[in-house]
């Protein structure tokens, strides 16, 4: 299969975009922390040069996040749109930066969050962290 499709936010996975060189080094970032495991991340080679990042449904809505993070997600009678390459073949201007290994895995939002938090300065206080985000 080859290129992609565009799919709705907040009904299989809620997603997160960092534009340019700050969406790649979090995406290094992630890498990095999580042992070269991070979840479903996809980069845009063109235009804004978007990094994608795939997390569970209902899970970036409500929360804070650090400037330069798009979310996307169906909260609050938004509808949001994702793309989402294939897994094989051509798909450019997207590729993969990390390939889902299974229907369930996704990022993990707390550490994103906290990773975003870090690398773009803005330190998050312990009362930000929601109870659904700690494991």
């Amino acid at each position: 299969m080859n290129g992609f499709q565009l799919r709705k936010a907040g009904v299989r996975f809620d997603a997160v975009r960092v534009d340019g060189d700050e969406g790649r080094r979090l995406a290094d970032l992630m890498d990095s922390i999580t042992g070269g495991d991070p979840g479903p991340i996809v980069t845009e080679s063109n235009g804004r040069r978007a990094v994608y990042f795939y997390l569970p449904p209902g899970s970036t809505a409500n929360r804070v996040w650090a400037p330069g993070v798009t979310l996307f997600n169906s909260a609050h009678r938004t509808v949001s749109y994702v793309p989402v390459p294939a897994l094989d073949g051509g798909t450019w201007p997207l590729f993969w930066y990390s390939a889902p290994s299974n229907p369930e895995r996704f990022v993990h939002p707390a550490i994103l969050r906290n990773a975003a938090a870090a690398l773009f300065s803005r330190p998050m206080s312990f009362g930000e962290v929601s109870e659904g985000e700690s494991g």
